[in-house]
């Protein structure tokens, strides 16, 4: 989305078990483009807004919402904080696309709910939880908001569009 970025912004809570496997592969995979990674912690509210106002003030280019519940109960507030500081961003879950974010990457919800009223029904029916597999949730999504795009002066490519499962207008 921002083929001239160098500067690539991750939030974390640092307070997440998951904070630092996510880290790692983020900087892994920014490292392997040869961009720069600038980590930022939050683990409140205005905590999400110090690390908005750094992110500004360090010029990344496009910011990473990092996985976690604090991040998803806030998805108002870092959309805002988001467009109002006009920095294209990548969240987890299509729910901040749909609140006005740029674009979302990551596990279908609806799908890890299937899953979970799927083996809810197997263990009514008597099954035992022990006996039954571990599963995890395979799909994800790409999600983009055009209208947002536009209002960042992004120009959504075409093969993103072609890729996308769900696009807004």
């Amino acid at each position: 989305m921002v083929p001239s970025g160098t500067v690539i912004g991750l939030l974390i809570n640092p307070a997440n078990p998951a904070s630092e496997p996510q880290t790692r592969d983020v900087r892994a995979a920014v490292g392997a483009l040869g961009l720069e990674l600038l980590v930022l912690n939050a683990s409140s509210e205005s905590d999400i807004e110090a690390a908005f106002a750094s992110f500004v003030e360090r010029r990344v280019d496009g910011v990473i919402v990092g996985s976690d519940p604090l991040f998803l109960s806030r998805r108002d507030q870092v959309v805002a904080l988001v467009a109002r500081r006009a920095i294209p961003a990548v969240h987890y879950l299509r729910e901040f696309a749909v609140a006005g974010g740029l674009m979302s990457y990551g596990t279908s919800l609806a799908d890890a709910f299937r899953l979970a009223g799927s083996y809810a029904g197997r263990i009514l029916k008597g099954g035992k939880p022990a006996d039954l597999p571990v599963v995890q949730a395979v799909k994800f999504e790409l999600v983009l908001n055009l209208k947002t795009a536009k209002a960042l002066g992004l120009v959504v490519p075409d093969k993103l569009l072609v890729a996308a499962d769900e696009v807004f207008e």
